[in-house]
């Protein structure tokens, strides 16, 4: 997980051919730095060296006797044969011309958010589908919520470990959605649209348990402490389940208001798949705004399990503006925009200029999103303050692309934008997802960005987060995938339980808390369970990585990395491939349109018409109407209809499970025309309707 304690990084010796550390820079092992002929003769002193194809990575177990070798070399350095120094300068030749040729590589997008939306799956807590993608994962924390007497039950694990934090959870939750609103064509065009939505799903199922009253929200289950103790599969957890909950007399106004957002943005999504589903969660978003913003309060002052693991930095009050923002965005309710206008100031919005996005800093996400609001041509009374809401956002913007006169976020000297030592990650799929929907909303108006160091296109901004996207599938100085599963080479010892102990198919005895550690979080060995789609740490600020169960800095995947770079990697995979980073001449390719009439091609509106009794059961008769919203006429609909229970007319069932077409007699729904769809369901709960594919013609 992410955290922010004083904890070392195992010993390790990175060895670059593309530089030696600089000591001061950032970690580095005992301060040494090599050159050529001495990394040869070290490479050549010591066992367990890896090669790569851009750089040399060695694990230094043996610390003292690495210790000792280097110190024998530094002080020997003038008896190196002239031989090594000519092998040393082949094989350095040769690793960059397996590095040129990999970086020449095309990248494939499309399959690398495919994956990025199972990590998802891999991350589920509570009683899993029996159709799902990660077969090595099974149920677990299905008592979670019960010593407290409420269900807890669902939900996500946060990294490596078996917590469940409800902060960044919701973060990840919120980013998913806005990446659903922004990208839905070109997420229906992977085929993945639908896997987009149950994973945004099995987040906000989990918040509506949580909020179990207009002001209590559950928060976090397990305590990190004592869950790092153990290293054991989700399936055999040992260790505490406390749950941890909010209210009046102890507010946490984050974590309601970062909440509040994700269900807001969520209710957004599927408002034209799930209408009846999209309601209840903009009610428990408008109630939740209601207590973050009422009962003032940071949630980790009131929760001391939270300061060390997600403490707020920044304080509650970008959260309150983040939560009004995406109510907004989800009702066209102008009394929220009115609250972000008039609360702007006060609330740090107009004011902080900032170089970075996270789960604890919204402010660049609400200033890019309320950017969109002026370049769409929209604001009206509130254009002044929102004015100063997208300078904020244009400064974000020109640091990241290195164009704002000096005042740049770092990048590493490969390229990739460095916030922190800890899950840099993080930072740079949060940055790519803003340049992305930025230079989206900017070519929509037809605008250029005024940086400090010169007008920047559309299409410059679109490329540098292509050559973020880049770097972490692999084109970087050590052509190492920081994608798991992606590629030819990527991390192999992720600081993560499940993954790196065998499932309970394989091995159907209990792993005990202590005996993981012994068995499979030391061992040298890979992982047995690929982890696909985890997006880790990192590199360091030199482009160093050490591919090291232990080194939870750089090798933990989270959610909170992966959420926002799924989204660019679809829309990535839309985009022609010569859109390089600073190629302002190329044409611009906009996102496939998602302004269809509504944003969706049907609207389903959900009424019951009738109910009965027989024998004791009780039975509903369910209309549903889905009507024609995309501007143009549908020649193919594939219907998604889970949990029916009875018949269903209307429509025609496919081969496939839960699978419904257009009826027989219809072949062609007009703009505008509706489809009436009936059913009958045993019990209240109605159907789940969702939109799986369409065509227009």
């Amino acid at each position: 997980m992410f955290a922010t304690g004083n904890r070392l990084e195992s010993d390790a010796l990175k060895l670059n051919v593309y530089g030696a550390y600089k000591p001061g820079d950032c970690f580095a092992c005992w301060g040494v730095s090599l050159q050529g002929t001495m990394k040869a003769m070290l490479f050549q002193e010591l066992q367990g060296v890896s090669m790569h194809k851009s750089g040399f990575l060695l694990s230094c177990r043996n610390s003292r006797r690495i210790q000792a070798t280097v110190a024998d070399m530094v002080f020997q350095k003038n008896e190196i044969a002239m031989a090594r120094l000519t092998m040393a300068s082949a094989a350095v030749a040769l690793l960059l011309l397996a590095a040129s040729s990999a970086s020449a590589s095309p990248m494939d997008y499309g399959g690398a958010f495919d994956k990025c939306l199972q990590f998802f799956e891999a991350q589920r807590s509570g009683k899993l589908p029996a159709e799902r993608a990660v077969k090595w994962r099974g149920d677990s924390g299905l008592t979670d919520g019960y010593l407290q007497g409420v269900d807890l039950v669902g939900g996500y694990y946060d990294a490596g470990d078996h917590v469940k934090f409800g902060f960044p959870m919701a973060y990840a939750v919120t980013m998913l959605s806005w990446g659903v609103l922004e990208f839905e064509k070109e997420m229906v065009a992977a085929d993945d649209l639908n896997r987009a939505l149950d994973a945004i799903r099995w987040g906000t199922n989990y918040f509506l348990k949580a909020h179990t009253e207009p002001n209590v929200l559950w928060v976090q289950v397990g305590d990190g402490d004592s869950d790092h103790l153990c290293w054991e599969r989700a399936e055999d957890m040992s260790t505490p389940r406390t749950a941890f909950k909010i209210d009046a007399s102890h507010p946490g106004s984050e974590v309601a208001g970062e909440t509040a957002a994700a269900l807001a943005a969520a209710s957004k999504a599927f408002r034209h798949y799930d209408s009846m589903y999209a309601d209840l969660l903009l009610m428990h978003a408008k109630q939740l705004f209601s207590f973050a913003d009422t009962f003032r309060g940071r949630y980790d002052d009131s929760l001391q399990c939270a300061k060390k693991f997600y403490p707020s930095a920044s304080g509650y009050q970008d959260e309150l503006l983040w939560a009004a923002v995406w109510l907004y965005e989800a009702t066209g309710d102008e009394t929220y925009l009115d609250y972000v206008v008039r609360n702007g100031e006060y609330l740090g919005g107009t004011g902080w200029a900032v170089r970075e996005f996270s789960w604890d800093n919204k402010y660049a996400g609400i200033q890019v999103l309320l950017s969109k609001v002026l370049l769409a041509g929209g604001g009206g009374d509130y254009a002044d303050t929102l004015k100063q809401f997208q300078a904020k956002a244009e400064f974000f913007v020109c640091a990241c692309i290195q164009k704002n006169g000096g005042n740049n976020v770092k990048t590493t000297p490969g390229g990739l934008l460095y916030v922190a030592d800890w899950n840099n990650m993080q930072y740079v799929s949060s940055a790519s997802f803003l340049l992305t929907v930025f230079a989206d909303y900017l070519a929509e108006s037809g605008d250029t960005l005024k940086c400090p160091d010169g007008e920047v296109k559309p299409a410059e901004i679109l490329g540098f987060a292509r050559s973020q996207a880049d770097y972490v599938l692999g084109k970087n100085p050590l052509s190492m995938s920081y994608m798991v599963g992606h590629g030819d080479k990527f991390p192999s010892h992720v600081h993560h339980r499940g993954a790196s102990i065998p499932s309970v198919d394989a091995v159907s005895d209990t792993v005990g808390c202590m005996a993981g550690f012994d068995a499979y979080y030391n061992s040298p060995g890979a992982d047995p369970n690929v982890l696909h789609g985890a997006l880790v740490g990192g590199p360091d600020c030199n482009d160093g990585f050490l591919d090291d169960r232990s080194n939870y800095q750089r090798a933990e995947p989270t959610l909170v990395a992966a959420a926002p770079m799924c989204s660019v990697l679809a829309r990535l995979a839309a985009e022609p491939a010569s859109s390089g980073a600073g190629d302002s001449t190329t044409a611009y390719q906009p996102p496939a349109s998602t302004s269809h009439e509504g944003g969706a091609p049907l609207e389903f509106v959900h009424t019951v018409t009738n109910s009965w009794t027989t024998n004791g059961v009780e039975y509903y008769r369910h209309a549903v109407t889905a009507k024609n919203t995309c501007g143009q006429p549908i020649t193919y609909v594939k219907l998604h209809i889970k949990e029916l229970t009875g018949a269903i007319y209307g429509v025609s069932a496919t081969q496939a499970k839960e699978m419904y077409e257009f009826p027989s007699w219809l072949s062609r729904l007009e703009a505008g025309a509706k489809l009436d769809i009936v059913y009958i369901q045993e019990g209240g709960p109605p159907a789940k309707i969702s939109v799986v594919d369409y065509k227009t013609g």
